[in-house]
């Protein structure tokens, strides 16, 4: 895990990042992933775990959309929350992000399900899990990763540069305890489509950023991806 770490990390993150990794609980972390990735199969693939941050510097992030764990079926999952990559078939819940950017401001549902064009506009998409079994999903939840991202958060959330935060689902939500009162919360149910009726459909998030955006004079996000 370190190798790829130290290979692919870049720039701010490095400092925050590897101030962890020398803690205990992130090194009795590295050895269950590093045994599971050697005895099972794990997703993302090995390289693609620390996407989140290669993808969205610190200083650049202007919005975090919260994810739980990666996607746990074949050649979906790539490191960021929510994302798949070109040619996957859209999960559910993606496929009802989609449909809640069409009616929030318009977008057309686009032919990939790949949002890396989010991430390298600042959008950080971090899971609060970086890894899981294949066809298990929650496997690797308690094992550390959710320490680890609870740091990131909180590092985040004490940033005088104010951020947008967006938590789908009482797993994000209680990630709010580490937000500083200068940067804005938006939240809803999961847009899974076991919730998404009760309240994420007609949400807006994405107008809201925007909106939130302008206000602190940044550049708004472009939302849709083509």
């Amino acid at each position: 895990m370190d190798q790829h770490l130290s290979d692919r990390l870049l720039g701010d993150w490095t400092e925050i990042i590897q101030s962890e990794i020398n803690k205990p609980y992130f090194q009795t972390l590295k050895q269950f992933v590093d045994r599971a990735y050697e005895q099972t199969t794990v997703y993302p693939q090995r390289e693609d775990i620390w996407n989140a941050f290669v993808y969205t510097k610190f200083q650049d992030v202007k919005c975090v959309i919260l994810g739980q764990d990666p996607y746990h079926g074949p050649n979906q999952a790539h490191g960021l929350s929510f994302s798949v990559q070109d040619g996957v078939r859209f999960p559910p819940s993606l496929r009802n992000i989609f449909q809640e950017l069409r009616d929030d401001i318009g977008c057309d549902t686009p032919k990939s399900g790949n949002l890396e064009k989010w991430a390298t506009q600042g959008v950080l998409l971090l899971n609060t899990s970086l890894t899981v079994e294949a066809g298990k999903a929650g496997s690797h939840r308690k094992q550390g990763w959710e320490q680890f991202t609870d740091s990131i958060i909180e590092r985040l959330g004490s940033r005088e540069k104010p951020i947008v935060f967006i938590l789908w689902g009482n797993d994000a939500k209680k990630k709010m305890k580490w937000i500083g009162e200068q940067h804005t919360v938006l939240t809803s149910v999961h847009p899974s489509p076991l919730s998404a009726h009760r309240g994420f459909f007609g949400s807006k998030p994405f107008s809201q950023v925007n909106k939130q955006l302008k206000e602190w004079g940044e550049s708004s996000i472009d939302w849709c991806i083509g």
